[in-house]
């Protein structure tokens, strides 16, 4: 061990948090208080969904730009059509046809009717469109019109979707699909949008081996790294770097010396002999928290270097699950616009059996729904058994207030799926 490494030992943060651990409504009230500053970047809009507007979107036009057929039928003046009925049908002579995109230039005039399709643009002098099912052919020139119509019926009036000026999507919006067709309706190509917030993952270990490594001896492969990308890229972030490297303090502080907006680092995060993260980041910046009331994933931490965010996430994989969907995911949902309590559809339905917990500690229970629709607890403790995920349908929190739940109580389940 070298001297420096001796020093940060002697200089032992690690204990500290562990003997007096932060509650997670404690973190996640720190965490809604911070934030990043995303600069913003101009991109196509058929890449923008789930993207964050920068500014707000007015637009220059009225959508439609004219006023339209809303279907197939006839253009008429609403008055000429005043009595029409099955028993008294009234004969307009057709002197035209206007199709989407052409249009007509004949003018409509008294007991005249232009044959028209729906989007084709309203003949000058009509005021109504009488749909076409409610209207008999006589012959080319000529129809029966056998029901009356009100003034402006199936037209769709120019500026009635969006009027020009307006303010169509507010600047913080998370733009969804629909958004997109509204962008290329006004003509837009590109769009202004905040930047993802970019990750670095570091996984730490002397036994980590390679992604797509076989585990050999008494090395594990590198799980979690692969595990927090897709997370990451779930909650809306760019990973820019994701990698896994030794129990090597000078290794660990230039991972976390690199460039990143938030750095996701799992392993040596505990108080063990080689944990050096916790006292690195000490030195380096502020560890704001470390050890968490909560089961699994107690020895979570995270803290800054300048306006960098690091999360410190256990190295066991169920206990890093947990973490990144409590804390390092919530703060990345909450700067790109998505939903930052929880990303998970939630139900409810009443336990089988008993779920215990302990007061004053927050549990994540992964749980299965039975055959029967119940609640079935699969487990609390076990931050390494990653089957224990594969294998339930959800989880149920415990509240840090409560001993758990009584069989038959109904709790609130969040869905893997």
């Amino acid at each position: 061990m070298k001297l420096a490494d001796k020093n940060l030992i002697a200089d032992d943060v690690r204990m500290r948090g562990f003997r007096q651990r932060a509650t997670t409504d404690e973190v996640l009230a720190w965490l809604n208080q911070q934030s990043i500053e995303l600069t913003e970047q101009s991109i196509p809009i058929q890449q923008a969904a789930n993207r964050v507007l920068s500014h707000n979107i007015v637009s220059e036009i009225n959508i439609p730009r004219f006023s339209r057929s809303m279907m197939d039928g006839y253009a008429i003046i609403a008055t000429d059509a005043q009595g029409a009925s099955s028993y008294n049908p009234l004969q307009f002579q057709v002197i035209g046809k206007s199709m989407p995109g052409k249009g007509t230039k004949t003018k409509v005039s008294s007991g005249c009717a232009i044959r028209i399709m729906t989007g084709a643009p309203i003949p000058e002098g009509a005021n109504a469109v009488i749909p076409a099912e409610n209207v008999e052919i006589m012959d080319n020139a000529s129809i029966l019109i056998m029901e009356s119509v009100a003034e402006g019926r199936n037209i769709g009036r120019a500026g009635e979707d969006i009027s020009a000026g307006s303010i169509i999507l507010e600047q913080g919006r998370k733009l969804r699909p629909q958004d997109i067709a509204l962008l290329a309706s006004i003509g837009k190509k590109e769009v202004k949008v905040s930047r993802q917030p970019r990750i670095n993952i570091v996984v730490t270990g002397n036994e980590i081996l390679a992604v797509g490594t076989k585990p050999s001896g008494f090395q594990i492969t590198n799980s979690n790294g692969p595990m927090l990308e897709a997370l990451s890229n779930r909650d809306g972030a760019i990973i820019t770097s994701s990698c896994a490297i030794a129990d090597d303090p000078e290794a660990i502080e230039k991972a976390m010396l690199a460039d990143y907006d938030i750095l996701l680092i799992t392993g040596g995060t505990s108080v063990g002999e080689e944990d050096f993260v916790p006292l690195l980041l000490a030195k380096l910046g502020e560890l704001t928290f470390h050890g968490i009331t909560m089961r699994p994933s107690r020895s979570t931490g995270m803290g800054t270097i300048a306006k960098k965010y690091i999360f410190l996430l256990s190295g066991n994989p169920v206990a890093c699950l947990c973490a990144y969907d409590f804390f390092a995911g919530r703060f990345i949902r909450q700067l790109t616009g998505h939903k930052s309590n929880w990303p998970y559809h939630t139900i409810y339905k009443k336990l089988k059996y008993k779920l215990s917990s302990m007061l004053g500690r927050t549990d994540y229970a992964r749980i299965r729904i039975s055959a029967d629709d119940m609640v079935e607890p699969i487990a609390i403790s076990g931050a390494a058994i990653i089957s224990s995920t594969t294998q339930a349908d959800g989880f149920v929190i415990v509240p840090a207030n409560k001993e758990g739940y009584a069989a038959n109580t109904e709790v609130e389940v969040f869905l893997y799926d």
